[in-house]
């Protein structure tokens, strides 16, 4: 550790990319690594979705500016690597990760995550909690129902869809169902459109967000006190997150020094300040160094549920079939 502080001290910055402030507590965990190290850290896009990750880090090979590490859906990661664009590396607290949740090269490595939920606006609508209550809902029942960004693009938005497909009697090897779930929504004129986030919420042009528990409740919940955040009781659909160091980047040590941060217990336990459940949870909760609090104010999962997580090669599976059916049965 003490010859890559070193290095990336002499290195003197880092190239994030696609980490909004208020997603998962990023904003605190890039200040903070950026005063423990001395380390400038350079955010590109923050808002941009996992496929803009790894078309930046395409795009801007050989610059200076070049993304160092992506954090994106497990099926980018896994394409990532797959073509040679991530660079093997095991952090320090390699053996907390349950060996499901990370590549055995060290190629990727899952970090944090949650569940997808029904966030809702009681101000505006009576609150569902089921998908199978959006489905049969009509336009006049005042729904704005939006997903956090296109399925053919973003992660967290294919999750949506997945749930969406479990609720209606398909699976996570089969996620057609879930498709043809949103282009009736779409039809009974309850689905808008948009990128669902805090804005569209505060301007009334969405009510209800199909998004990650975790992030509703960092980006959403502080702001609007009458926001709801609700795992649906017909579809409890999990999944995390994925760092990876691109193979070419231009300030490799200090891309493995941000890695060992945040899988260090002080970056574990701030993503879990941000309300997301850090990879290592469980291996902290049993020696003791997760922080109790915290803890506590993660959103609630239904009682008795059966929890499901995609695998790479389901997420891979599902990704294919929306891109070839998203624009025709659901639009743009």
């Amino acid at each position: 550790m003490t010859a890559l502080i070193a290095a990336a001290k002499k290195e003197g910055k880092l190239n994030v990319v696609a980490l909004p402030n208020n997603w998962a507590n990023y904003g605190e965990i890039i200040t903070s690594f950026a005063k423990k190290y001395h380390i400038k850290v350079n955010s590109e896009n923050p808002e941009g979705s996992s496929a803009e990750e790894i078309s930046a880090m395409q795009t801007d090979k050989g610059r200076s500016d070049d993304p160092d590490v992506i954090d994106v859906g497990t099926n980018y990661a896994a394409q990532a690597a797959t073509s040679g664009e991530l660079a093997p590396y095991k952090v320090a607290t390699w053996n907390q990760i349950p060996a499901a949740l990370k590549d055995a090269n060290g190629d990727w490595y899952d970090d944090y995550g949650g569940y997808v939920a029904i966030g809702c606006n009681s101000a505006a609508v009576t609150c569902p909690t089921s998908f199978a209550q959006m489905e049969s809902a009509p336009a006049s029942s005042g729904y704005k129902i939006a997903l956090n960004n296109s399925p053919t693009t973003a992660a967290a938005a294919l999750a949506g869809v997945l749930a969406a497909s479990i609720a209606s009697g398909g699976s996570l090897s089969n996620v057609a169902p879930g498709v043809t779930y949103f282009a009736t929504l779409a039809k009974n004129g309850t689905f808008v459109p948009v990128i669902g986030n805090a804005t569209t919420v505060e301007s009334g042009a969405t009510n209800i967000l199909i998004w990650w528990d975790y992030l509703q409740a960092s980006g959403i919940s502080p702001d609007l006190g009458s926001w709801k955040i609700i795992v649906p009781s017909d579809a409890v659909v999990g999944e995390y997150y994925t760092q990876g160091i691109n193979s070419a980047a231009p300030d490799p040590a200090a891309a493995r020094l941000w890695e060992e941060y945040l899988y260090s217990t002080t970056g574990q336990n701030l993503w879990l300040k941000g309300l997301a459940r850090p990879v290592e949870l469980a291996s902290m909760e049993a020696k003791g160094t997760a922080n109790k609090a915290w803890v506590a104010k993660l959103p609630a999962v239904p009682a008795g549920a059966t929890l499901n997580f995609p695998s790479t090669a389901e997420l891979t599976q599902a990704s294919t079939t929306v891109d070839n059916t998203w624009a025709a049965q659901v639009g743009g």
